[in-house]
């Protein structure tokens, strides 16, 4: 590799070699992802197509002379423009912090001696020099290294520190395989090592994670696809309404100033321009309630996305398990010992037992920290000590040497480390020797098939015994068991020696075997559990052998009968499987050894099968798909800042548990949605239906065009707001996910719009038409009682929007505090518009006195009790 790259490793590259190297390829930085400008972020705002028919609106208001309706239009515009920029702004994000991984200092071999040097100035074809407590700044083929090992957990979900060497290994070797190469935004744990650089900036591992964090994200949400969909008809069906208005006003002689005011009344009545704000506060609302459960949004949207997500592929590492390593068995010759066992306060253990932990705290190079501030504080589990150092692996052994009664402490003073024999990639082994009153003690651990093979006795109930084919082959097939059930493991053995220089790993005596797990999280089972209940399916993807993946995939109950564990060698992009593989892959309930691209191609065959997908993640190899995903789920605590830039909600806990949540609150507020849009449009409906047949009939214009804004800014909105506040009906997790091409609104939907449109329309033309005939009232009276009379019809419908699977009286609508706040606030405004001069001059209302406000009230009582009555009917078929 130096003789290809140009380089002598001993010398290294000449600072000539160096500079000129960097001026021809660049420094070693990732590329920077464009920001969204405020400037656009402001224009996108004004893309909506029922903006666009408001602005139109509103031009057509001020050159036929109508300023007031212009100017209340245009206040109406600006309000919802500047909520949506508002939130869009805080929103946009980059993956920068990529870039900061780069920004630190190596250490490089120039000129024949070391010299530190940026980060950004390493070239390729530069030798670099490692130590334990490095972080690797390039791509480097190691050519060098003593008990060499790297944490690459970030990269590729590795939950303990992997071994390097100099070995050559398969040029199609998965990431997490190729052990001779350090990469970039790693860190080097242990050890030390001489490596060659082979690709920096884009052209790193990281690099290329990062180019694929920055492409754009796939699809827009289901929400706004809903909301685009809706919006687009009601722009149709405005045009079309108010074209028929105006053609049927012409033909019956009406002047042409008089029509286009009715047709901009039309216009006005159908579109519900509260519809933004409203939804954008419900979501705002629901982002508030989330983050009171530590999960941060980014996106407004994401909540419901999340609501109707029916796949949540997950990673392993650090989000179902806890990303540290705890003693789960000790193998003895007289069987399995389970930690429960030892972690019992208070009770004399074996001394076979102590013999193995004892071992394993002695050949240890990890410190155990303070056991009174346990580390992972906010679980449930057994957590590490703050401030413990080292291997992973040798920390869980001092902890549970601790738990049974050896404390590090305590047995480094009984017995003095007198040597250490440093673990050896090639042996696979490592040894320390202690003083032990008058002789030496040698204690070993490793890997089992090495240990197995040094050793000549095991260790019984009775004592040593010789270790014959027999008893090791007995051994061997004790740890293909323990390491099927997805157990990593450690062999542990002794011996005496008569010198500090003895071969230590000559004439050994086995013990026992470690078998040591990344536990799960707690509660991990049970959100699983509810996930499932939801309809939602789970599927984690990890970077562990399959073997691992699989043990784990049981233990946490995602893998069924019906389920297939694959590896990510299995996923490629959709187009290229055949059918029956796709619908197979769909079924894997474990993604093992999953590579960043690999995890694209599954979340691309799951949305080709019409899911809503959802991406756990805490690593750089996450990033991608959490970016790619339709909603991306960063944790906050373990989680990188990669993944915490390229994720939609980052979990604050790192609470698995927390998903289940965010679930019940993404579905919660898709149903308070659908609610008050529905109460929306048949409030907008039945104005357009008073408007419309009054006109066709030759009538007088029974509302202005600016009592209709009055109407839907402030009567219409606050209900409309109280209901997108509303709380959990308690069932929503025992309902399967929204199909994602379900509608906002279903064809029962409209069938109730239209229904109760028709009731308010006509409750409000029987009013109109008593005042004028047999009240005998003016124009001016008679217009606001049919003004009064809409406006409180609509008020009481807020009533009637509880779904019909709920109580008559008692439901989630009449429990909701915030719709009777609204009732009365709305009914206070629409008293002062009545009696504030100024403000009754701008509406044009008069005064209905005591008869008028008789007719007012009862007629707008008379929607209310039918559609009481209906849903009752509604409510005891259903029953």
């Amino acid at each position: 590799m130096a003789r290809a790259l140009d380089v002598d490793v001993q010398v290294g590259l000449t600072g000539r070699e160096a500079a000129d190297r960097l001026a021809a390829h660049g420094p070693n930085l990732l590329q920077r992802t464009a920001r969204r400008s405020w400037f656009s972020i402001l224009v996108a705002q004004f893309r909506d197509v029922v903006v666009a028919l408001l602005a139109v609106a509103a031009v057509v208001s001020f050159a036929f002379g109508q300023l007031a309706e212009g100017v209340a239009i245009v206040v109406v515009l600006l309000l919802n423009a500047a909520i949506g920029f508002v939130t869009e702004l805080r929103a946009a994000r980059s993956v920068e912090s990529l870039r900061t991984l780069g920004q630190v200092m190596a250490t490089v071999r120039r000129d024949g001696e070391p010299h530190r040097v940026p980060a950004e100035d390493l070239v390729v074809g530069d030798v670099v020099l490692l130590n334990g407590g490095d972080v690797v700044t390039a791509d480097l083929r190691l050519l060098e290294g003593s008990r060499l090992e790297a944490d690459e957990s970030a990269l590729t979900g590795e939950s303990v520190p992997v071994g390097k060497s100099v070995d050559p290994v398969a040029a199609d070797a998965p990431l997490a395989d190729r052990t001779n190469m350090a990469f970039k935004g790693t860190a080097i744990t242990q050890g030390s090592g001489v490596g060659v650089v082979v690709a920096t900036a884009m052209g790193t591992e990281l690099g290329r994670i990062s180019s694929l964090v920055q492409q754009p994200r796939g699809e827009t949400t289901p929400l706004q696809i809903r909301l685009d969909r809706l919006g687009r008809r009601l722009v149709w069906v405005t045009a079309i309404v108010a074209a028929l208005v105006v053609a049927a006003g012409l033909l019956g002689g009406q002047n042409l100033p008089l029509t286009i005011r009715t047709a901009i009344a039309l216009a006005v009545a159908a579109i519900p321009e509260g519809l933004p704000v409203v939804a954008t506060l419900a979501l705002a609302r629901g982002v508030l309630r989330m983050a009171r459960r530590h999960a941060l949004v980014e996106r407004l949207s994401a909540v419901e996305t999340l609501g109707s997500t029916n796949v949540i592929l997950t990673d392993k590492t650090g989000t179902l398990t806890e990303n540290r390593m705890t003693v789960e068995a000790v193998e003895l010759s007289t069987g399995p010992v389970a930690a429960s066992t030892w972690r019992r306060q208070g009770e004399p253990h074996a001394p076979a037992l102590l013999r193995a932990l004892r071992i394993g705290a002695l050949c240890n190079d990890a410190t155990l920290g303070d056991e009174s501030a346990p580390e992972h504080a906010d679980t449930d589990g057994p957590g590490g000590a703050r401030g413990s150092t080292g291997d992973p692996m040798e920390i869980a052994l001092l902890e549970a040497a601790a738990a049974a009664g050896l404390p590090q402490p305590h047995l480094r003073r009984q017995y003095p480390r007198m040597r250490t024999e440093a673990f050896d990639p090639a042996k696979k082994m490592m040894a320390t020797i202690h003083r032990q009153d008058d002789t030496l003690l040698v204690a070993v651990k490793g890997a089992p098939e090495a240990v197995l093979g040094a050793c000549v006795r095991v260790a019984t109930e009775a004592g040593d015994d010789e270790l014959d084919q027999t008893a090791r082959d007995h051994w061997r097939t004790r740890v293909d068991q323990l390491a099927a059930n997805g157990l990593r493991m450690l062999a542990l053995a002794d011996r005496t020696a008569a010198s500090v220089g003895d071969d230590p790993y000559a004439q050994l005596t086995l013990v026992g075997l470690v078998g040591l797990l990344d536990p799960p999280r707690p509660r991990i089972r049970e959100a699983i559990r509810s996930c499932r209940e939801a309809g939602i399916r789970v599927v984690m993807v990890t970077g562990d052998h399959v073997r691992t993946g699989e043990a784990i995939g049981h233990r946490l109950d995602l893998v069924g009968p019906d389920d297939i564990v694959v590896t990510g060698n299995a996923l490629r992009p959709p187009a290229e499987l055949a059918p029956a593989d796709r619908e197979r892959l769909r079924r894997a309930a474990v993604i093992a050894r999953a590579s960043p691209e690999q995890k694209i191609d599954l979340l691309n065959l799951h949305q080709e099968g019409k899911n809503v997908v959802a991406m756990i993640g805490d690593g750089v190899n996450d990033a991608p798909a959490l970016s790619k995903a339709d909603i991306g789920v960063a944790m906050g605590q373990r989680g990188t800042d990669v993944a915490r830039e390229a994720a939609d909600i980052v979990l604050r806990d790192d609470r698995f548990e927390t998903i289940v949540t965010a679930v019940e609150q993404g579905r919660t507020i898709f149903d308070n949605i659908r609610r008050f849009v529905v109460y929306l449009l048949t409030c907008n409906l039945s104005e357009i239906l008073v408007v419309g047949v009054a006109t066709l009939a030759g009538g007088p214009l029974p509302l202005q065009p600016i009592q209709i804004l009055f109407l839907n800014l402030i009567t219409d909105v606050f209900p409309a707001l109280a209901l997108g506040l509303g709380a959990s009906s308690g069932d929503v997790l025992h309902r399967p996910p929204r199909h994602r091409a379900e509608p906002v609104l279903t064809r029962a939907h409209w069938q109730s719009i239209t229904g109760y449109a028709v009731i308010i329309g006509a409750a409000t033309l029987a009013a109109l038409t008593l005042a004028t005939t047999w009240l005998d009232l003016p124009a001016p009276q008679a217009v606001t009682i049919s003004f009064l009379t809409l406006a409180f019809a609509q008020l009481w419908y807020v009533l009637n929007t509880a779904d019909s699977t709920s109580g008559t009286l008692v439901n989630e609508v009449s429990r909701n505090q915030w719709v009777w706040a609204a009732i009365g606030l709305c009914t206070v405004l629409l008293l002062a518009g009545v009696y504030l001069p100024v403000l009754s001059d701008v509406l044009s209302v008069v005064d209905p006195g005591r008869t008028g406000w008789a007719l007012i009230v009862v007629m707008s009582l008379v929607p209310l009790a039918l559609g009481r009555a209906v849903h009752r009917l509604r409510h005891a078929r259903q029953r």
